[in-house]
Parts: structure tokens; C-alpha cells; sequence
């Protein structure tokens, strides 16, 4: 389909069709709807790419995540699709699995198409990924993570410090036998940050993690059900139970219910990220809300300022992380 066929079933110009359809020109209402209702009809799709030879990219924003495997990473894609909702600019997504090869791999193919600005999860690259990102010469937001040095624009919160403020609700309630469960950490880096700022933040009130455990794979409620059952059995004293993420903790709360076990009497537990679908738990787990959404909308709607010549405002942001002792903290 073609510029022609629609000149022809709408009976003007090429040249009136191409801008009724690039939105340019003078063109009468009468026209413009006319050459609309042929193009719509015909089914026709513009050729963005022989486009971009002018413009030099398409309207399209790379967004590069790690995994589609759990529940963070929709909520993250929602805020970015609604912050594009009235531009042109339309989101086109690359997952990683948190392989940095993955990441190279993906980003040079996403960077052929000349894409109009990037949305890239974390701030930890190789130095491949890192130097197509620095000379892409278009609008870079880097999200999710605030603890590093951004190539261009960020926005995320601080995972020390969101471990830390975990950590001091924790101590605040009393607990002192502590195991953690998590992802393997060399992976995900924005994990770690919350387990040193946790640890650190045990460390100062004289406490050690009694025990650890970590695996790979999706934030699994079998997971968390295999790892809390084998870490009970290793330390039967442990008295709280933090989970790198709301999917693997709330496997943990399932099992100890099965097992009877008083919560948060005789085990409190805390999980990540506020996932609202385990809302409908029997007991409502204490966690942080990683303001998913938000990150997503904002890191959009820094793109599509800058793409459209507008002042996007602040482009480095940190979002506050906020606490839910729900019903497994013991309010101190």
C-alpha cells in the first residue's frame, strides 16, 4: 500500500496525502478527513524508516528491562506506555535476563533502528553497552536505581537506602535472628544495594545474618516456600525472615501459615517492591513500595520533552521508597 493508492481513493495529490498524513501543511478539514478516511480504509501504515532518513530517528523509545518473569517490570512498562499516551513516540521493548551480553546484544540492534530516545533499567553496564549509550546522540533515561552515576537522565529510588529503612524497622521491632532470601546478586545489581544497605544497617546495632540464601530464576512463591522451609530447618531459631522481593516472601508467609507458625509473633517476615496482587493474602506482608509506575511515567515523560524540544524539567530523580509494616512487622 502505498501514497499513491491513497491519492487515488481519495482523489488528490500525493503530495497532499504525504502531508495530511505527516500532519504538515495547509490542508482544508474537508481534505484532511477525506485523505484520513481513504487511508484508514485501505489499511495503509507509513513508512517511518524511509522517514527517518530525514529526521535521522524514528519515533520510537527503546525500553530495555531485565526480565518479564515477575510482577516489577509490567507496572515499570505501564507508567512508561501512559507517559508517551499524547505524543507519536510509541515504547518498543528488549528484555536481558540481567545477562550483560544480552544487554550489548539488544541495545546495538534496538540503536540500528535509530530509535528517538532510550529507557534502560539500572545503572550497571559494560563498557560496550555504556559507550553506545553515551554516543547514541539522543535522550537516555536510565531507571529503577539511584545509587551510581548516570550517563544521562535517571530515575529510581535508592536501594541502600531502601534496605536500610528496612533494616531499622526491623531492629526498631525487636528482631535479632535474621535470615534473608534473595536472587543471586552478581545479576541484579539494584538486589544487592538493598542487601548491603540491610546488612550495614544490622551491622551498627552489633547484628549478623544468622543465615543467606540465594538462587536463579523468577520471583517464584514455590521458590520462596522450598528456601524458607530449608532455612527453618538449618536454624530453627531464626525469628525474622527478609526476601529480596513480595513473590518469593509471600511463598515464605504460605508455608509458615501451613506450618502454623505465629506471625509475627514468633517469625516476622518483609519482602520488596509492594506487588498489590498479594493484597489478598491471608495476611498482608510487610514491604516497600518501589513506586514502579511512577519511575516508568516520569523516565517517559523526560523523553518526551526532550524529543519535542520541551523543558523536561528535573532528569534526575529519586523517588522516596515508602514502608508497609502490613501484618508480618511488629509495629515498635
Amino acid at each position: 500500500m502505498t501514497l499513491r493508492d491513497v491519492s487515488e481513493a481519495s482523489g488528490v495529490s500525493e503530495m497532499t496525502v504525504s502531508r495530511v498524513l505527516r500532519d504538515k501543511g495547509d490542508v482544508s478539514a474537508a481534505t484532511r478527513a477525506k485523505v484520513k478516511d481513504a487511508a484508514k480504509r485501505l489499511g495503509y501504515v507509513p513508512n517511518r524508516i524511509a522517514g527517518s532518513l530525514a529526521s535521522s530517528h524514528v519515533n520510537l523509545i527503546a525500553v530495555i528491562i531485565p526480565s518479564l518473569k515477575n510482577m516489577v517490570f509490567p507496572e515499570v512498562l505501564s507508567g512508561i506506555s501512559e507517559g508517551l499516551d499524547d505524543t507519536d513516540l510509541q515504547p518498543v521493548f528488549g528484555v536481558t535476563e540481567y545477562r550483560p551480553e544480552r544487554e550489548e546484544k539488544v541495545l546495538f540492534e534496538m540503536l540500528s533502528w535509530r530509535p528517538a530516545g532510550i529507557i534502560i533499567a539500572g545503572l550497571e553496564h559494560s563498557d560496550p553497552s555504556r559507550a553506545m549509550l553515551a554516543q547514541a546522540g539522543i535522550p537516555v533515561v536510565e531507571i529503577m536505581d539511584t545509587d551510581g552515576d548516570p550517563i544521562d537522565a535517571c530515575v529510581g529510588i535508592s536501594h541502600r537506602r531502601a534496605g536500610r529503612e528496612m533494616g531499622e524497622a526491623i531492629v526498631a521491632a525487636g528482631y535479632r535472628k535474621i535470615g534473608f532470601m534473595g536472587t543471586q546478586m552478581p545479576l541484579d545489581h539494584r538486589a544487592r544495594k538493598r542487601f548491603e544497605g540491610f546488612t550495614r544497617t544490622l551491622a551498627k546495632s552489633g547484628i549478623e545474618i544468622t543465615d543467606r540464601d540465594f538462587y536463579a530464576g523468577g520471583s517464584a512463591l514455590t521458590k520462596g516456600r522450598e528456601m524458607t522451609q530449608a532455612m527453618l530447618e538449618r536454624h530453627p531459631e531464626l525469628d525474622f525472615l527478609y526476601y529480596s522481593n513480595d513473590m518469593i516472601g509471600a511463598g515464605g508467609l504460605m508455608y509458615l501459615l501451613g506450618q502454623g507458625v505465629d506471625i509475627p509473633g514468633q517469625i516476622g517476615l518483609a519482602g520488596f517492591n509492594g506487588v498489590e496482587l498479594l493484597d489478598g493474602l491471608p495476611r498482608k506482608l510487610a514491604t516497600m513500595d518501589a513506586c514502579r509506575y511512577e519511575i516508568g511515567n516520569r523516565a517517559a515523560k523526560i523523553i518526551a520533552a526532550r524529543v519535542l524540544g520541551q523543558d523536561p524539567g528535573e532528569e534526575r530523580v529519586q523517588l522516596t521508597p515508602r514502608i508497609d509494616l502490613g501484618d508480618t512487622l511488629i509495629r515498635g
